[in-house]
C-alpha cells in the first residue's frame, strides 16, 4: 500500500473541503489517489462539510483513465436557484383528500432490490461512457479506441470495484500483513503458491495415431470472470496447524499432503505436478478436493492438511462486479459491439492479474486473492470435464482456464453460445482444434 506524506494528506483534505461543489471522488480523481483513501484522510481529521454533487459524463476525463466526467463548459459551479414560489394564504389552502387505503410500504429486499438496480444502471452507463468517448476520440479508428480502452483498463475497473463497494459492509482498503509463503522469493522464482494449473491428456487416445474418434474441442466463456465468485478472506489471514483453520466460512491458502489420484480417464485436480509430496494450495482447490473425497463422489480420500493461513470469509466480495461486467458483456454480446467485449474482458482480466504485488496496480495487494481466483477458474473447469465425463463423454484433454476437449454429442451436456454459462467450439491454430479425429492407444478405459 503506498505512504503518502502528511503534508499530501492534509493538502488533500484542504482541498476537499474548499470547494463547495467538491467531492470525494472529483477530488481523489484530480489527485491520481483511491477516493476512499481520500475518505479515510478526511474521516480522521473530522472533517466535515455538506457534500457537493459530483457530475459524470460529457467526455472528457478527469484524468487519463479516470470514468467520472467534468461537466461542459458551460455548467455553472452553483447551481441556479429556483424561483420563490408564491406561500399559499391558509383560507387557501385545500387538504388533499386522504386515501382510505394507505400505499403498501416496500419491504427490505424490495427496497434493497430496486437500489442495486438502479446502482447497476448507473455504473453501467460508465462503461458505456468510456467506451463512446474513447472511440470519439480515436476519430473512428476502432484499433486506437481498443489500445486506448485496455491502456485505461486497470483505473476504470478499480473505480467500478469502488462503486460496487460503495455501500458495501467490507472496505478493501485495509490491507493486512501477509505471511511470507504469499510473498515472492525474487521476480525472476515462481510463487509458493500451487494454483493447480492443469494440462491433462487421456492417456488412451493420440493424434500421433491414425483414427476415427471425433474430438470437439470447447471454449469456456469468461472463465475469470465466473471465478470471481469465490470465497475470499477478508481479515487478516490467521496461522493454525492440522486443520483448525479449516472451515467452511474461512479461506486462504494451506500446505496439504494430497491423495494419489487413481483415475486416468479424469484430469488431476490437483493439477499436472512434477514431484509428489506437500505443497502449498489455496482454498478453492482445497474445497474441490474436500467435495471429491466426500460420500457424493468418493474419488480420493482427504488430504492431509498441515497448516494453513486463513481469515474469516465470504463468497459475496466481489459479486457485484460480476455481475456488473457480465451484464455489459452481454450487452455488448447482443448488440455485436466488439469494442465494448474487448473493454469488458480487459477490465475483469486486468483486474484479476494485478490485484497481487504489480506496479501497474497500486491500489490493490491482495495475492492471495489473486491465487484463490486463478484457482477457483481451474476448479470450475475441472467440474466441467466431471460433467462431461459422467455424461458418457470422454475427456481428451483439459488446459489452462477454458480449454476442454471431449468425445461425443457436447451439446447434449453443456448449452452452447456465448454466454458466462454457456461453451462454444474453440478454434485455433494447430490440429487439436475445432473438430478433429483422434486413434485410441490400447484399451480406453473409466
Amino acid at each position: 500500500m503506498k505512504n503518502y506524506p502528511p503534508e499530501f494528506k492534509a493538502d488533500a483534505v484542504a482541498l476537499y473541503e474548499s470547494g463547495p461543489d467538491a467531492t470525494i471522488r472529483s477530488v481523489a480523481a484530480d489527485l491520481g489517489i483511491n477516493p476512499e483513501t481520500l475518505r479515510n484522510w478526511v474521516r480522521a481529521v473530522g472533517a466535515s462539510r455538506p457534500r457537493g454533487r459530483y457530475q459524470s459524463t460529457d467526455g472528457r476525463p478527469l484524468h487519463s483513465g479516470a470514468m467520472y466526467q467534468p461537466a461542459g463548459p458551460h455548467a455553472s459551479a452553483t447551481p441556479a436557484l429556483a424561483p420563490a414560489a408564491p406561500v399559499a394564504s391558509p383560507a387557501a389552502t385545500a387538504l388533499a383528500p386522504v386515501s382510505p387505503t394507505p400505499a403498501p410500504v416496500p419491504s427490505r429486499p424490495e427496497r434493497r432490490a430496486r437500489s442495486a438496480a438502479r446502482a447497476q444502471a448507473d455504473t453501467t452507463a460508465l462503461i458505456a461512457h468510456a467506451v463512446q468517448d474513447e472511440a470519439e476520440r480515436a476519430g473512428g479508428d476502432e484499433e486506437a479506441a481498443l489500445k486506448a480502452l485496455i491502456k485505461r483498463a486497470i483505473p476504470d475497473v478499480m473505480h467500478l470495484f469502488n462503486e460496487t463497494r460503495a455501500t458495501a459492509r467490507y472496505d478493501y482498503t485495509a490491507y493486512p500483513a501477509l505471511p511470507d509463503i504469499l510473498k515472492k522469493p525474487s521476480k525472476k522464482d515462481p510463487d509458493q503458491i500451487w494454483e493447480a494449473r492443469p494440462k491433462f491428456h487421456h492417456p488412451g487416445y493420440s493424434l500421433k495415431v491414425p483414427g476415427d474418434v471425433k474430438v470437439t474441442a470447447l471454449d469456456v466463456n469468461a472463465a475469470y470472470l465466473s471465478a470471481l465468485k469465490c470465497w475470499l478472506p477478508i481479515g487478516k489471514l490467521e496461522h493454525s496447524t492440522g486443520s483448525d483453520g479449516v472451515d467452511p466460512k474461512r479461506s486462504g491458502v494451506h500446505l496439504i499432503t494430497p491423495a494419489p489420484w487413481a483415475h486416468p480417464h479424469l484430469p488431476d485436480p490437483i493439477g499436472d505436478r512434477d514431484e509428489p509430496g506437500a505443497l502449498w494450495v489455496t482454498n478453492a482447490t482445497l474445497r474441490l478436493l474436500q467435495r471429491l473425497s466426500g460420500p457424493k463422489h468418493g474419488l480420493t480420500d482427504t488430504p492431509v492438511i498441515h497448516e494453513s493461513w486463513t481469515s474469516g470469509a465470504t463468497e459475496n466480495f466481489l459479486d457485484a462486479l460480476r455481475k456488473l461486467l457480465s451484464a455489459a458483456r452481454d450487452e455488448a454480446i447482443e448488440n455485436n459491439d466488439t469494442l465494448t467485449l474487448e473493454y469488458v474482458k480487459a477490465m475483469y482480466s486486468k483486474f484479476i492479474s494485478t490485484m497481487g504485488e504489480s506496479i501497474h496496480n497500486r491500489e490493490m495487494v491482495r495475492p492471495d486473492w489473486m491465487h484463490i481466483i486463478h484457482s477457483q477458474a481451474y476448479a470450475n473447469l475441472w467440474g466441467k470435464a466431471y460433467k462431461a465425463s459422467t455424461a458418457g463423454l470422454d475427456v481428451v484433454a483439459m488446459m489452462g482456464t477454458d480449454e476442454l476437449h471431449v468425445t461425443g454429442d457436447w451439446r447434449k451436456v453443456f448449452p452452447e453460445g456465448r454466454g458466462v454459462s454457456q461453451m462454444k467450439v474453440k478454434h485455433g491454430e494447430g490440429k487439436a482444434t475445432g473438430e478433429y479425429t483422434v486413434g485410441t492407444v490400447g484399451a480406453v478405459g473409466r
